[in-house]
């Protein structure tokens, strides 16, 4: 079985999972993320808070000789805001969410940022309990996504999405998300060939939480096994701080708008600060 096959089975059977069965595999580590408990945080947690994983990181390309112009850092903003204080209806909290994914071409003459994207969004988030324990997440969230670009280096489209993170074990968590696309930048009309139409992905951390690692899969439209690939991975000296040393591999399309259609094979190194528990996608 392929490791894309493993994921993607690993991620069924978690969906497939009873109520009973799930509750019994998450272990006392999260006794403490009780129904109440969570809710509170939840509740009274601050305003602003991470999103998705947040880094700067710098490296060459794989396959290809290192030049000025594809040796780059890579860097991401990304954070939530809570817009309501009370709970909404089917237990939803509602979140503003922004995200900027920046590529800086700083071995170049006057280090240029050769690539922004702007990717905001707003949306419900449902905490989802069994048993009185946290096992995870939903959330549907309405994302636009631009380059900021006028002209034929224009991208932008936007996606009404549907995304989940289920709690396996301990240690593991799946997750998933997929997105009905709504197409309007003009010069990324094909953005779905190379961008995708869905995501899974499973992450890992070790018992004492120094260690964590991911798989991401990005569908690309069509029925090939034809996937963009993220890997993770970060490890950090003392719990006391919130920051990792950080090692990323992308391989696929996509990685940034305004070469959304260009293959990359990308290893880069730098640090990461993450959310708490498990991070978002």
């Amino acid at each position: 079985m392929t490791p894309f096959k493993r994921i993607l089975l690993a991620i069924v059977m978690a969906m497939a999972m009873t109520p009973t069965a799930l509750s019994q595999i998450v272990s006392d580590y999260y006794s403490k993320f009780n129904a109440d408990s969570i809710r509170t945080d939840f509740r009274d947690q601050p305003y602003f808070g991470l999103y998705k994983d947040n880094y700067f990181i710098f490296g060459p390309p794989i396959g290809h000789k290192p030049t000025a112009s594809n040796t780059n850092i890579k860097f991401q903003i990304s954070l939530g805001v809570r817009l309501t204080n009370a709970t909404l209806p089917f237990g939803t909290y509602l979140h503003l969410f922004y995200t900027q994914k920046v590529f800086w071409n700083i071995l170049e003459n006057s280090m240029p940022m050769t690539d922004l994207n702007f990717n905001p969004g707003i949306g419900l988030t449902k905490p989802l309990f069994i048993k009185n324990r946290y096992v995870g997440k939903v959330a549907l969230l309405v994302e636009h996504e631009s380059n900021g670009r006028d002209s034929i280096q224009s991208r932008s489209w936007n996606k009404i999405s549907l995304a989940a993170n289920i709690i396996i074990d301990p240690n593991i968590m799946v997750h998933g998300k997929v997105w009905i696309p709504i197409i309007d930048g003009q010069n990324n009309k094909d953005i779905l060939n190379y961008c995708g139409i869905y995501q899974v992905g499973i992450q890992a951390m070790t018992d004492n939480r120094k260690f964590t690692s991911s798989v991401t899969l990005v569908k690309r439209k069509g029925w090939k096994p034809n996937y963009n690939v993220i890997l993770d991975f970060a490890y950090r000296f003392s719990t006391k701080y919130n920051w990792y040393f950080y090692a990323q591999y992308y391989n696929g399309y996509g990685e940034g708008l305004l070469d959304y259609n260009k293959h990359t094979s990308q290893l880069r190194l730098g640090i990461v600060f993450k959310p708490n528990l498990f991070s978002d996608f």
